[in-house]
């Protein structure tokens, strides 16, 4: 089978992540779109892999969790009837919790806007850790149900609840309404207030439409299909927590949390799609050679 150059397998993968849409990367390099969507769903798999299998049993102290919205196949208003309420056309959130410290990924999940999926982020992030953390998520009320479904009384939570003026003029409608303050509540255990933020998260949701182009507004780069947008977000996070140094902490998260003790690229990221591809079947053994009948 023909296989890309590890090199360029990489450059595709950095692009992907650098905010690149699939057309400009096959116009940069050369590679069918096809074949850039065949690596991404490979990527996306072992990626999501990794990250389950080695981001584990992390020493985080403080934790923020926020979603973060786009749309699949069209927006939720555009979407034909026979597609209406099914997930994967129109509105699709983006879960991610990220420690405070480290500014490492610990936990993301994909899925409606709903007590169900933040119940399963809330899960996966408890089942990452390896003690008691304090927890800050905002207002929304889905959170209060995972959090305790998922950690009982095993952490200290508080919910930031923020308060926003009147949506802009029509005219600016994509400007976002002023924040006039915020509320800190205490949810569960004893968390410290001056820690109770969602500063980090937030700033990070810029970063996630800044690197993936399907999260970029008012473009056609939206996804079309929901399996691709998740293997997007899974290999950005395996990239954003192993490959990119942090700037401020001039380290990767991963090896700021002691989950890596070395910067990984994007040619480490081809290595792990070879190591998860099937082995290729053996050819079987030849039969007797049939001689031809007069």
């Amino acid at each position: 089978m023909n296989k890309l150059p590890t090199q360029t397998r990489a450059q595709i993968l950095d692009l992907l992540c650098e905010g690149l849409s699939l057309r400009a990367i096959t116009r940069i390099t050369g590679v069918s779109i096809n074949t850039i969507s065949k690596l991404l769903v490979d990527a996306g798999n072992a990626c999501a892999s990794y990250h389950d299998e080695h981001v584990r049993d992390l020493p985080c102290k403080r934790v923020q969790a926020d979603e973060i919205w786009a749309f699949c196949y069209s927006k939720a208003k555009n979407v034909p009837e026979d597609k209406r309420g099914q997930f994967g056309y129109g509105d699709v959130w983006t879960f991610t919790g990220i420690c405070a410290d480290t500014k490492l990924i610990a936990s993301w999940r994909v899925g409606p806007r709903d007590v169900g999926t933040a119940t399963e982020f809330m899960q996966d992030l408890a089942g990452r850790l390896s003690n008691r953390i304090q927890l800050t998520t905002d207002g929304h009320r889905m959170y209060l149900e995972a959090v305790e479904d998922a950690f009982a009384h095993e952490i200290d939570y508080a919910m930031l609840q923020k308060v926003y003026g009147p949506d802009p003029e029509p005219q600016r409608r994509y400007s976002p309404a002023k924040c006039q303050g915020s509320q800190r509540l205490r949810v569960q255990g004893d968390p410290d207030e001056a820690h109770i933020s969602t500063s980090y998260v937030e700033r990070h949701n810029l970063s996630m439409r800044m690197h993936m182009r399907r999260f970029t507004r008012l473009t056609n780069a939206f996804s079309k299909k929901i399996e691709n947008h998740v293997h997007m977000v899974a290999l950005y996070t395996v990239w954003y927590n192993f490959c990119r140094i942090h700037k401020t902490l001039r380290v990767t998260p991963a090896m700021e949390s002691g989950v890596s003790k070395t910067v990984r690229d994007a040619e480490w990221i081809v290595g792990l799609v070879d190591a998860s591809a099937p082995m290729p079947k053996k050819p079987g053994p030849k039969g007797p050679r049939k001689s031809k009948s007069n």
